[in-house]
């Protein structure tokens, strides 16, 4: 008896075990190859060099929040590898509106500046951090989160990575604003009147 105890301890933990490997897995479908081939079947060094991320060396610091990426449909090289890069560069008083990623985590480093940042779970907790230069945020996979610099004077300039090639990105703003959901539905869903869900429209529109 306290064998058959014994061995259905060791099938759980094995069972655990396999489970949490596939939760840590979990992301991009696995590839049975080194590399995915591009469309022309031939690669050399340059398949897997990215070169967009060079303007940042010595460029001018924009105007406004500015993402810079390198995710599959940037550097095709990363097909069948789950990860990739973006650059966020954060003028003074400027915000990475809420928006979520649905196929991966994203691991947020602090470059130069200060950032604050936060994520809102499914119970409706809200989890905020003011980063200094030097930090690390984890934003966990699907949740809504946002990056403000509420420094008046400085820039911020920070590096993400994400756990999938193509991560996704869905803005909550461009989302309900700028899709075509119906101006009542908007209204009822947040408690005002339309004049104001068509303000809001307006001044999310794209400017001629």
């Amino acid at each position: 008896m306290a064998s058959r105890t014994s061995n259905l301890k060791f099938f759980s933990l094995l069972i655990s075990s396999f489970a949490i490997v596939q939760m840590a897995m979990a992301g991009d479908p696995d590839i049975i190859s080194d590399f995915l081939l591009p469309a022309n079947g031939t690669v050399d060094a340059n398949f897997f060099t990215y070169t967009g991320f060079r303007v940042l060396v010595g460029g001018d610091p924009p105007t406004a929040f500015k993402v810079l990426k390198a995710t599959l449909a940037e550097f095709p090289a990363l097909d069948g590898q789950s990860v990739s890069y973006a650059v966020l560069e954060f003028p003074s008083g400027t915000t990475n509106p809420p928006h979520t990623h649905p196929r991966s985590a994203e691991l947020l480093f602090l470059i130069d500046g200060t950032l604050e940042v936060g994520f809102i779970d499914t119970k409706n907790n809200l989890f905020t951090q003011t980063l200094q230069a030097g930090d690390l945020f984890v934003f966990p996979k699907g949740l809504v989160h946002f990056q403000y610099n509420a420094d008046a004077q400085n820039p911020a300039l920070a590096v993400s990575a994400f756990g999938s090639a193509n991560a996704g990105t869905v803005s909550l703003p461009n989302t309900l604003f700028t899709t075509g959901i119906d101006d009542n539905v908007l209204a009822i869903s947040f408690k005002t009147d339309v004049a104001t869900i068509q303000k809001l429209k307006a001044g999310l529109a794209p400017k001629p």
